[in-house]
């Protein structure tokens, strides 16, 4: 098959195009990929730390639908709800009593933030 100079051109053109979705696309996969299995240490927390953020990473790719504000909003409820499975884990095998504080902290506030978001969202046809 003969390529011309115009084929190449194109081919070109379409390469570069395609190269930015395609490397969000690769991106997202290997930080995906990366996110299940923990770098380092594999015992329980670690585990449990990946699981929580491969979670929270996934729940934060939302559809965006071009209302700033809404998208905000659904991003980040996602977001908080990773602190709080993130705190979750730091309760069940952290040791050190002031980020133990900390953690319950976190949960708290993040929990009323998600309970405003999600208010926020059903008042706004979210």
């Amino acid at each position: 098959m003969k390529i011309t100079y115009f084929s190449a051109v194109v081919i070109a053109g379409l390469l570069a195009l395609a190269s930015p979705a395609m490397a969000q696309e690769h991106k997202m996969m290997n930080h995906d990929a990366m996110a299940m299995k923990p770098a380092g240490d594999q015992g329980a927390s670690s585990k449990a730390f990946a699981e929580a953020n491969a979670k929270m990473h996934k729940d934060m790719t939302i559809k965006f639908s071009g209302d700033a504000d809404k998208d905000f909003v659904r991003g980040m409820i996602a977001h908080h709800q990773g602190a709080i499975d993130m705190a979750k884990v730091e309760l069940k095998y952290g040791k050190d009593e002031d980020i133990r504080k900390l953690a319950t902290d976190i949960i708290a506030a993040q929990e009323g933030e998600i309970k405003q978001m999600k208010a926020w969202l059903a008042k706004h046809g979210g």
